[in-house]
């Protein structure tokens, strides 16, 4: 690894402990996102001393050219960020809203929808306890920068346009859709039942 990465410029090199950094912080790059796409062509033209790099640090890097995806993975559990319940409603939500939006979208179009969208499919849903505002935007805040969605305007107003980015198909990783709706249904009777506890 040494030999390949001394053989790097020294613009290269600092690009690479900068994209390296930015991984081990929002775990995810996604080529369809706009201050990610140069970095994720970085990745892909030097791969091979990035998977080195993360094997020592115990992760492994996933490259998928086909959904402009680079994602590190750990066996650890000590990295994992815990996500309150409305986090992982919503992200459970964007999810759903990815597969049905991605049905109407041609292949080289992004996934586009609304904040107001969330709301429909809360509702849909019929999630009892409603989602207040200023939770839903610091989700999608966090969703941000771990680089899972993008914004396309003010987050605070519903009829904002958010891009659904491939990442979120590795951030909830599961080839079945009725899985999402499962998980979302185990969350919802957690919170029923700790509301007949109290």
């Amino acid at each position: 690894m040494l030999e390949n990465y001394e053989a790097l410029s020294q613009t290269q090199k600092n690009l690479f402990q900068d994209i390296a950094n930015r991984l081990l912080s929002s775990t995810f790059l996604s080529r369809d996102k706009r201050d990610n796409k140069d970095n994720f062509y970085f990745v892909v033209s030097f791969k091979e001393i990035f998977d080195e790099f993360f094997q020592i640090l115990g992760y492994e890097l996933l490259l998928d050219q086909a959904q402009g995806v680079v994602m590190i993975k750990s066996n650890s559990t000590s990295n994992t960020l815990k996500l309150k319940r409305d986090e992982t409603i919503i992200l459970l939500i964007l999810r759903l809203l990815f597969h049905e939006k991605l049905k109407e979208t041609s292949l080289n179009e992004n996934v586009v929808i609304s904040i107001q969208d969330i709301h429909d499919k809360y509702n849909y849903l019929e999630i009892k306890r409603r989602i207040n505002k200023t939770d839903l935007v610091s989700a999608l805040r966090l969703f941000r920068r771990f680089n899972l969605i993008e914004t396309m305007g003010d987050i605070t107003v519903s009829n904002t346009k958010l891009v659904l980015l491939p990442s979120l198909l590795y951030a909830i990783n599961t080839e079945e859709i009725t899985e999402v709706f499962n998980s979302i249904s185990r969350i919802i009777q957690e919170v029923s039942d700790d509301e007949k506890a109290n």
